[in-house]
């Protein structure tokens, strides 16, 4: 039995698309919040049942008779959330779970400038002592993280933004494929993985250069100190804790953090990795000026 945690979510519903190709879905269950919205999967003839992260009850009911659990990190940040990823990982241990995977990020540090990638070093470091086979899936930068940023720039013709590094953007779908990958086949990826990218890394100068030739007009990148970009946000209503988190992403780009590019996840896929010039195409054409509300940036969780 696999078990998957958040599969109401973007990634963790992709990932279940992917294991129904590869698994009988009698052998596959889910872990979520409300079993209601994983209605469809469970016309399937997955297993759904309720697990939510603080509640220790719960996941032992979701993960019962589980081989492999994955985690997908949750949407938030700080001891909170590396509390509740600890949980569902002792839940995992005791439901007798072979191996346990969770969905990490490239950038994991204990010393990252972005708060999220230090809760993915405490996690990774909890799998480590908690002593069974795990897989720590170090997930390139969300490129659905870079649509969002382009979302404004659609409309004004300018990206504002404090200065930046280049960053891998990778799609939730090349990703999903990976982690259905490593449930499924799991001597491909053991402990914690190479970086899992695309071919390329671009800054958002790079971004909106393929954007301004997708649209059919130019999009300009304007750099602007981290003080009034964070008075932006905030004057724009995003609350102070989530402009501070913002910042520090941009300050780990500046830092390259999120730079590297590495070949195994084109191994794993036996093909190329979507770039962000194809992703972009798929989601942008003339005369389009604004992107559909929901996009968000996927750091905190890679979820």
């Amino acid at each position: 039995m696999i078990i998957v945690t958040g599969a109401n979510g973007q990634l963790g519903r992709a990932i279940m698309e992917r294991l129904l190709q590869r698994v009988p879905a009698a052998r596959l269950g889910v872990s979520v919040r409300d079993p209601e919205q994983a209605s469809a999967l469970a016309e399937r003839g997955v297993r759904v049942r309720r697990g939510v992260f603080d509640d220790a009850a719960s996941l032992r009911h979701a993960f019962e008779g589980a081989s492999h659990v994955l985690i997908v990190s949750i949407n938030s940040t700080g001891e909170a959330a590396v509390r509740q990823h600890e949980a569902a990982l002792e839940a995992a241990r005791a439901a007798g779970a072979r191996r346990v995977l969770y969905t990490s990020h490239m950038g994991s540090n204990p010393a990252s400038r972005f708060e999220p990638m230090r809760d993915h070093a405490a996690t990774e470091a909890s799998l480590q002592r908690s002593g069974g086979a795990f897989t720590s899936l170090r997930n390139g930068f969300y490129a659905a993280s870079a649509l969002m940023l382009l979302e404004r720039a659609l409309e004004t013709g300018k990206l504002v933004a404090p200065e930046d590094g280049p960053v891998s953007w990778t799609e939730h779908g090349d990703l999903a494929d990976a982690a259905a990958i490593a449930l499924t086949d799991e001597a491909r990826l053991d402990g914690l993985t190479p970086p899992l990218t695309a071919a390329a890394a671009l800054d958002l100068a790079g971004v909106a250069a393929i954007a301004s030739e997708l649209i059919g007009r130019s999009i300009t990148r304007v750099t602007v100190s981290d003080r009034a970009f964070r008075e932006d946000m905030v004057s724009h209503g995003v609350p102070e804790h989530r402009a501070d988190l913002l910042l520090g992403m941009f300050a780990a780009s500046r830092e390259r953090e999120f730079a590297a590019v590495d070949p195994t996840l084109e191994r794993l896929l036996g093909r190329a990795p979507m770039s962000m010039r194809h992703y972009l195409t798929a989601r942008l054409s003339p005369p389009r000026s604004a992107l559909p509300a929901g996009h968000q940036v996927g750091p905190a969780s890679q979820a």
